[in-house]
């Protein structure tokens, strides 16, 4: 069978060996994934019409031996009723439905073969699947890990530059100022907010002292 031909060489397929002779190994391993999943879904259905198939030969098979069974009882009752050529008859049909039960058998059994490989080749991909997918997210890590290293390789050379470094101090010098700006005007605002509240409590006690002497003299407050 081609298809099952096709998933042999998928299974025996050496990831590593092709993840080492890739020009692009991320590429090629999504593409064997694609190639996997695809043969995956064939066999899978493959699997299906061959589980179906066994069923269909199943029943036919019970059925015929059913047959068998009848017909040797209608041959029994002929031969109680004196009907030998009415057994005969029924003899002869009887040992037709055996015949084609045989059969029957014979292919369930060949069914049940294929359906064994089918299962087995669909397992066996299965695993190769997650064994590709599990190869794809470490290089995945190490393309990340690979690429993070470059980044912070520039990010430390760029920083080395004397013009970087210079306008780095010249921002640190700009950071500083505009945070040293900010306290003072926190600290002026601290000592306005303190001379309001004073002025506050002096009125306050200018008018508890007024309304104590308009108390003294009988005065409305």
């Amino acid at each position: 069978m081609a298809l099952l031909e096709r998933v042999t060489t998928l299974v025996r397929a050496n990831l590593n060996d092709l993840i080492d002779k890739a020009e692009d190994p991320e590429k090629m391993l999504k593409q064997v994934i694609l190639d996997m999943q695809n043969q995956f879904m064939q066999v899978k259905t493959q699997v299906a019409i061959a589980l179906a198939d066994q069923h269909l030969l199943e029943k036919k098979q019970h059925e015929t031996e059913g047959k068998v069974a009848e017909w040797e009882r209608k041959a029994e009752l002929a031969v109680d009723k004196r009907e030998d050529d009415l057994a005969r008859a029924a003899l002869e049909r009887a040992v037709g439905y055996r015949d084609l039960a045989a059969g029957f058998q014979e292919q369930v059994a060949d069914q049940k073969v294929q359906v064994d490989t089918l299962k087995s080749a669909l397992h066996k991909l299965q695993q190769k699947l997650e064994e590709a997918q599990s190869k794809i997210d470490l290089l995945l890590a190490r393309q990340r890990r690979s690429r993070a290293v470059a980044h912070a390789s520039d990010a430390h050379a760029a920083m080395r530059s004397e013009d970087k470094a210079a306008a780095f101090d010249r921002m640190s010098n700009k950071v500083a100022r505009s945070e040293a700006v900010s306290v003072a005007k926190v600290e002026l605002l601290g000592e306005n907010v303190e001379d309001r509240l004073a002025k506050l409590e002096r009125e306050d006690q200018i008018e508890q002292l007024l309304a104590q002497i308009k108390t003294r003299k009988g005065l409305p407050a």
